[in-house]
């Protein structure tokens, strides 16, 4: 049949009644070509009522009955059946149908009308004819509602996932050989260029979103994968080329780079204009993201090798061609294809994408074995040069073009061709990336199919080789951050790929022998004695291979990991391996590194690589020594190094067990690196990491800590040496720490002493308090220290500090010592008129307390010293009434006779400091009514008041007052309301 219709009723439940919908499909050869449900589904899958009844119709045939094409039907009829015929069907859906039962009426009795020009009528149960299209129904305005709904999210509410979805049923489309995969593709990308945000981002200069790229990029290999259809008309062909070409052309279309970069300046043709380069970035052609899809489409399949190559197994080359060199075969008779590498395996994608699995394996082959030939013969050129190329260090770039981070992604290609053809599963499915998919996959070995007598290869241990191959192959490091950040991403991708990987011991032997050729490998392996300074760092792919190394072949481990540990472009001077190419010339600038945007993301990975071999190596001391060398010689950032030396430290002190000197001494030397780096730069974690060296150090023993006492100039400046480290060592935990015996302690107290007093000679200002606290328990040391802030106080030291360390001094009893430092802190110190706020206020009134309190002699000499340096009434005037209040010399020093009577104002010494006083509050108050506002007023007559109690203290102090205030009078007549207040106050 061609048509079927049916009810479908969807039974009840808790919450909707029972539903009854009408449906009918249309089919023709085997598709089903349109379908119309009475639930009015808007989705671009059937709903499940059409399933339901396609299923039915399936499984129960003999339950549906067949009948004629209507037309066949209406035929038997005569004139008054065909009258109540077409009168029955108007009564049962008279509402739907007549007014088109009026139109055809009258359509039929005009004889003019467009109806009656054409032969019989339309039947819709007659199915096609065999000329016409017969695709699959696909509801297009559904596909492109729902394209546009899921770009208008911008990737939220997991809309990215909906539309790699919507891409993966393309590629099950192709694979079913649906000819609508390639429909659907077109208009999922006509809404993709439609995105409003496009000309946004392109206005902006900004690079497209990170997951929106990546959706671009699907977008473009699936375009590749379509025009690479093996069996697609020309017509076809032509059709998506107009079309891919009409797209690229727009100048909202995304660039393969990333960057909408050639209307901006990129950073490559800022740098430098010599060389010819920036001329050359902009003659560079616009690639866009449809570029390799039109490039494509100039491919064909004719090729007569190549047909032969994938229709069969067992195609060798004639035995007596074996001795002579082949294009088209190697030494063991086995066909090559010697095409570009990403083109090839674009080819073998297309294959496995369109449904032809077995196609797509033999194709790989080829490819792998034409790898392994060109593998080998670079490794003889190599041999031939390696003299002169170790002597220059440095080496050519044979790969321009990079296979990992490729836009076409030939690497995962065929690996994944190769593990889909040894899938443990019922059904072997194309992999879907899917977050959600948390099972690893199980593999088998399966034996290569082949026509030579090498028969004991497996598609697996095939698949692990063209992986390490693809990861080892030496590139340059492409330009601009979304391909680099693509190279780091795709790299992480096919290394979670190879974890999945059991390594037995066939895929032991194949990893082995990989690594040797990769270690041997001139200018095509990354991991090559000497690379490119501009060569993409293989730690991350070193890292993989250290850890699957590891327990089979410890040595070979250490020298693969150990050789990737270098990166180049971090190394000061460029030497001259030249690229041959001028596009690469950027690398004769002398930047330190012109375009690497994801160093940063670099370095991290040298370290985790560094800190894989450290906990590896733990209690072998022979490998860490070449561990830490290796570190030392090519990490260069200082809180790297110091992330490592954390990392070694976790390692050697496990919670549950002893510690392992071996890597605790590693952390440690890692530690004094650290210091060594950043001693002379700031950085804003070094407290931390000074902190953490000491802890290091007590953890190592008393040894470490003595080093670092004795060589603390060279690790840490003077503050950090007393405050931090000294203080540290000299703490009861760390005594404790260590349980030590008393000559231990005595040499640490000794080495810690020794390096307070150099800190307090280097830096009086900020050691010398340190110096004083760590000598306490030693009475020259104690002494020494002290000259030292005497010989400093004159010149290097601030009132602040000698302040400090003069209250220190008082309280660790030595008050004599206290005032002389109070007396030299005094010297340094100047408050003016109107700083009656200033924070050294509390300690000048300390300092005359204490001068007071030591006797007579001693404020005598104070207070010259204080009416020299302060100018403010209101302290001074504080000073006056405390040295009133009580005898002098309480402090009963011994030896001093004290006559406990209270002093004068009017005697020397406190005569000196009423006088200045008094001269004080007269210079203040002129001062203050110069500039007065009248909200002041009040305020001020209460400092007359104060002022008029100092004047009181004077023998003549009344006269002084009185003369005072006639004198503002008169000067300052002007201020009428304030001289009133005046006079209401003080007469």
């Amino acid at each position: 049949g061609f048509h079927l219709s049916g009810t479908v009723t969807e039974p009840a439940t808790a919450t909707e009644p029972e539903m009854t919908y009408k449906v009918a499909i249309s089919f023709d050869r085997c598709k089903i070509t349109s379908v119309t449900c009475g639930c009015g589904n808007k989705d671009i899958f059937y709903c499940a009522h059409v399933v339901a009844l396609s299923l039915y119709r399936i499984r129960k045939p003999d339950q549906v009955k067949l009948r004629l094409p209507i037309s066949e039907t209406l035929f038997q009829m005569n004139r008054d059946q065909l009258q109540k015929f077409v009168q029955y069907l108007i009564t049962a859906h008279h509402t739907e149908v007549l007014p088109t039962a009026q139109k055809l009426a009258d359509e039929i009795l005009s004889s003019n009308s467009e109806i009656n020009q054409v032969h019989g009528a339309p039947d819709p149960t007659a199915g096609a004819s065999i000329d016409d299209e017969n695709c699959w129904h696909l509801d297009e305005e559904q596909v492109r509602e729902q394209v546009k709904l899921f770009l208008s999210q911008g990737g939220y509410y997991g809309s990215g996932k909906q539309l790699n979805s919507m891409f993966a049923k393309v590629r099950e489309m192709l694979r079913m050989r649906d000819s609508n995969g390639a429909r659907m593709l077109t208009l999922i990308t006509e809404q993709f260029m439609a995105d409003p945000r496009l000309s946004l981002w392109r206005q902006q200069g900004t690079g497209i979103t990170e997951k929106c790229r990546q959706l671009w990029d699907e977008l473009g290999a699936l375009w590749v994968c379509v025009v690479l259809n093996p069996h697609c008309k020309l017509e076809e062909k032509s059709c998506w080329l107009r079309q891919l070409r009409k797209w690229g052309e727009m100048d909202v279309c995304p660039l393969e780079d990333g960057n909408y970069g050639n209307e901006l300046p990129n950073i490559t043709n800022a740098l430098t204009q010599s060389s010819g380069h920036s001329q050359d970035s902009l003659a560079r052609p616009r690639r866009t993201v449809f570029t390799r899809a039109i490039e494509g489409c100039d491919l064909h399949w004719q090729d007569s090798h190549l047909q032969r190559i994938i229709s069969s197994d067992f195609y060798v080359s004639p035995s007596y061609q074996r001795e002579g060199e082949s294009l088209l075969f190697n030494s063991q008779g086995q066909p090559l294809w010697l095409e570009h590498v990403p083109t090839a395996c674009a080819r073998v994608d297309a294959l496995r994408s369109h449904g032809y699995p077995r196609e797509a394996l033999r194709l790989t082959v080829a490819i792998i074995n034409t790898l392994r030939l060109q593998q080998q013969r670079q490794l003889e050129i190599y041999k031939h040069q390696k003299k002169e190329l170790l002597q220059r260090g440095a080496t050519t770039i044979t790969n321009l073009e990079g296979w990992v981070g490729h836009p076409l992604n030939p690497i995962g290609c065929l690996f994944l061709t190769l593990t889909e053809a040894c899938r443990l599963e019922e059904e072997n499915c194309l992999e879907i990336s899917d977050a959600g998919d948390s099972k690893p996959p199980v593999y088998q070995h399966v034996p290569v199919v082949t026509g030579s007598q090498d028969g004991d290869e497996s598609y697996l241990s095939l698949a692990l080789e063209v992986a390490l191959m693809g990861m080892g192959q030496q590139r340059v490091m492409p330009e601009g951050l979304y391909a680099q950040d693509k190279v780091c991403r795709n790299e992480e991708q096919i290394i979670a790929r190879l974890q999945d990987l059991e390594l037995d011991p066939v895929l032991v032997q194949t990893l082995r022998k990989q690594c040797i050729l990769l270690l041997e490998g001139g200018p095509f392996s990354g991991l090559g004695e000497v690379i490119h300074r501009e060569s993409v760092p293989m730690h991350t792919f070193a890292k993989y291979l250290f850890s699957a190394l590891l327990p089979h072949d410890a040595d070979l481990a250490y020298k693969l990991a150990l050789r990737a540990m270098r990166l180049p472009v971090l190394e000061t001077t460029a030497p001259s391996g030249d690229v041959t190419h001028p596009h690469h010339l950027v690398s004769v600038v002398p930047s330190r590194y012109p375009r690497w945007f994801t160093l940063g993301h670099l370095e991290s990975q040298q370290c985790e690589l560094a800190s894989t071999m450290l906990t590896a190596a733990k209690g072998d001391m022979l490998r860490l020594r070449t561990v830490l060398e290796a570190i030392q010689k090519n990490i260069h950032s200082s809180s790297l190094i110091f992330k490592l030396a954390q990392d070694a430290f976790k390692i050697a002190t496990p919670a549950d067990n002893n510690s392992d000197t071996t890597l605790l001494n590693v952390a440690l030397e890692l530690g004094l690196q650290v210091m060594r780096m950043t001693l002379s730069t700031l950085n804003w974690r070094r407290r931390e990491m000074v902190r953490w060296l000491v802890t290091c150090a007590t953890e190592v023993g008393v040894r470490a800590l003595v080093s670092i006492l004795q060589s603390w100039y060279s690790l840490f400046t003077p503050t950090e040496a007393t405050s931090i480290v000294a203080a540290t060592v000299m703490s009861h935990n760390t005594i404790l720490r260590l349980s030590l015996d008393y000559p231990q302690r005595e040499e640490l107290a000794s080495c810690a002493r020794t390096l307070a007093l150099q800190c307090a000679m280097k830096d009086p200002q900020n050691c010398a308090l340190s110096a004083l606290t760590l000598c306490e328990k030693d009475h020259i040391a104690f002494e020494t220290a002290y000259q030292i802030v005497i010989d400093a106080a004159s010149t290097g030291m601030t009132y602040t500090q000698l302040f400090t360390i003069a209250r220190y001094m008082e309280h660790r009893g030595y008050p004599l010592r206290a005032f002389k430092l109070a007396s030299l802190a005094m010297t340094h110190l100047n408050l003016a008129y109107n700083q009656d706020t200033h924070p050294a206020i509390n300690d000048v009134l300390w300092a005359c307390a204490l001068s007071h309190s030591l006797g007579k002699n001693e404020l005598a000499a104070i207070i010259p010293l204080v009416v020299k340096s302060v100018h403010c009434a209101t302290v001074l005037s504080d000073i006056l009434r405390r040295c009133t209040m009580t005898a002098p010399g309480l402090a009963g020093i011994p030896g001093r006779r004290n006559s406990g009577k209270l002093m004068s104002t009017d005697k020397a010494p406190l005569r000196q400091l009423l006088d200045a006083t008094i001269s004080a509050y007269i210079n203040t108050t002129h001062s203050r009514l110069t500039h007065i506002s009248p909200r002041h007023y009040g305020e001020f007559i209460e400092f007359l008041s104060k002022a008029r109690e100092t004047f009181l203290l004077a023998q003549d102090g009344h006269i002084q007052f009185a003369q005072f205030i006639d004198n503002l009078k008169q000067i300052y007549k002007g201020k009428k309301k304030l001289m009133l207040l005046v006079r209401e106050r003080f007469g």
